[in-house]
């Protein structure tokens, strides 16, 4: 069964403008694919192949960024990997499901309202075990409803004023990759639903992220 038309209009448009600031688009792939009515396995499986691809695809725009924070980098992944591995293991009924997929995408909307705002990148504001401490709770979440966990992940590293806005693209492309890639191996505990028609629509969304990291990347070379 091919995959509705919407679908090949909208998903490049997500990722080219996800992939422009350092993410994959799961969370938007999933809340129109859940408006579609797709069962949420099937989904949350769509969604994390993509997020791997996007998001790779931006990690590879933004890795260059200024002093990349490997501590926290790793900080966060220790703890993130194997939590979005086990929630990717796990069975949610869809209307718990859908709340909490609901309530992530609150967290756009509150930073389009200001309740997220940007602090100056201070490095010796970071703490690792706090770092350690997020990554497991985002994993976690990520993993239970098919994201990567850059939609929680970034602005609290502009709230807490951990990082600039380069690294926080560049840490929030690569720990996407990441946890996208250990959420769906611990999906795929359960089963590996990927229906045919929307394998299909992988090219035109890869082709949606390239070009949007690419406009990012030039952006860049213009303001570095």
């Amino acid at each position: 069964m091919a995959a509705p038309w919407i679908l090949w209009l909208i998903m490049p448009v997500i990722a080219f403008l996800y992939a422009s600031v350092g993410h994959g688009g799961a969370s938007s792939y999933l809340m129109l694919l859940n408006l579609l009515e797709y069962p949420p396995q099937e989904a949350r499986t769509t969604a994390l192949v993509l997020n791997i691809f996007v998001s790779l695809i931006s990690f590879l725009s933004f890795r260059k960024a200024e002093d990349f924070p490997k501590p926290l980098f790793l900080a966060l992944i220790a703890t993130s990997i194997p939590a979005s591995f086990l929630g990717g293991s796990l069975s949610v009924d869809p209307v718990i499901y859908r709340r909490i997929l609901g309530g992530v995408l609150l967290i756009p909307a509150l930073r389009l309202l200001g309740l997220f705002p940007v602090k100056e990148a201070d490095p010796d504001r970071i703490r690792h075990g706090a770092a350690a401490a997020m990554g497991l709770a985002i994993g976690l979440i990520s993993g239970l409803i098919g994201i990567g966990g850059g939609i929680i992940l970034s602005p609290l590293l502009l709230l807490l004023g951990w990082t600039s806005l380069k690294q926080t693209a560049a840490i929030s492309a690569l720990f996407i990759f990441l946890n996208s890639i250990a959420g769906l191996m611990g999906s795929g505990m359960q089963a590996f639903d990927l229906p045919p028609g929307l394998i299909s629509i992988l090219p035109v969304v890869l082709l949606g992220g390239f070009l949007g990291a690419r406009l990012s990347r030039s952006l860049q070379q213009q303001n570095p």
